[in-house]
């Protein structure tokens, strides 16, 4: 499938993606964690897409699943609206303004903190600090 963005043309492997996107999805729902850091590789990686165009689709993908968990957090009580305001249009706008920054830098450079960031976050997960 050929993705059109921004006036240049990516050339994408629907059946990896697709593929690929169902078993993220099995594997976070199982464990309980975002699909969203196992997202960003399989974009990057396996469908050769740039990162500028990969932060956005990656938020996109996450969407439903967030809004579907904020609904049911929201039915057992554990939900903090003062919290949700603040942070809700800080990742709209992030989303909007992320890759227009990420155009602008270094494919290599996107990745080297896209992967600082998943190892801090592995780490975090792990409890290592």
């Amino acid at each position: 499938m050929k993705v059109d963005f921004w006036g240049q043309e990516f050339e994408v492997n629907m059946f990896v993606g697709c593929i690929g996107g169902f078993l993220i999805a099995i594997m976070s729902s199982m464990f309980g964690f975002g699909g969203g850091p196992f997202m960003v590789p399989l974009m990057t990686v396996a469908l050769r897409l740039p990162m500028y165009i990969v932060v956005g689709s990656s938020l996109l993908a996450i969407f439903f699943n967030t809004a579907m968990g904020t609904a049911r957090h929201m039915q057992f009580g554990n939900f903090d609206l003062v919290l949700f305001l603040a942070m809700f249009p800080a990742a709209i706008i992030g989303g909007y303004i992320g890759p227009m920054i990420a155009k602008k830098v270094s494919p290599t450079v996107v990745k080297r903190v896209a992967c600082a960031g998943l190892l801090l976050l592995g780490l975090n997960l792990l409890g290592v600090y």
